[in-house]
């Protein structure tokens, strides 16, 4: 059975990208959704400094391998003042310096959703321009905007939006 591997770009205990993340793997049938949290590894601000005294945290030597034995990644990216947040960005730091193709050509479902209209549309766009160049195999893009208003019990209550991440799951797991 294919495993993938699904996130927030975000250590928020509410983040409304996990929610996204969360309702995006389960609606990939027949394959085992391993659902990640930031918060589950915590990580020291990166450093030079601090890598050269301390080396690299094992937290982030985990979640690298958990990337390297999944079949592919769901990621939806929480944005702070139009780019990743900390965590992530922090998390990502750390990963680099063990191996610069962070995402080991994995085939990955990319996504944002914020409460307002743009969706996350920024941080789409840097990660889009960044990823390939770590190994990133960017199948599918999905920005969900105004998520108050279209999440709701779990899943995306609107249906044209609904209809699109589902199109976009149904092509990301046929390149898994």
């Amino acid at each position: 059975m294919k495993k993938v591997i699904a996130f927030a770009g975000s250590n928020s205990k509410s983040s409304i990208n996990k929610q996204l993340a969360v309702y995006a793997g389960s609606l990939l049938e027949g394959v085992e959704v391993n659902i990640l949290d930031l918060n589950d590894f915590e990580l020291p601000l990166f450093g030079v400094d601090l890598e050269a005294e301390k080396g690299i945290p094992e937290k982030a030597h985990e979640f690298l391998d958990l990337i390297k034995n999944s079949d592919g990644i769901i990621l939806s990216l929480a944005e702070h003042n139009g780019a990743y947040s900390t965590a992530f960005k922090n998390l990502f730091d750390w990963m680099s310096r063990i191996e610069s193709k962070t995402f080991f050509g994995k085939p990955m479902l990319l996504m944002a959703t914020s409460p307002g209209g743009r969706g996350g549309k920024s941080v789409l766009e840097i990660a889009r321009g960044r990823f390939p160049f770590h190994n990133a195999q960017i199948v599918e893009v999905f920005s969900l905007p105004f998520f108050g208003d279209h999440f709701s019990d779990n899943k995306i209550s609107e249906a044209g939006f609904n209809s699109d991440l589902i199109k976009k799951i149904e092509t990301f797991k046929n390149v898994l």
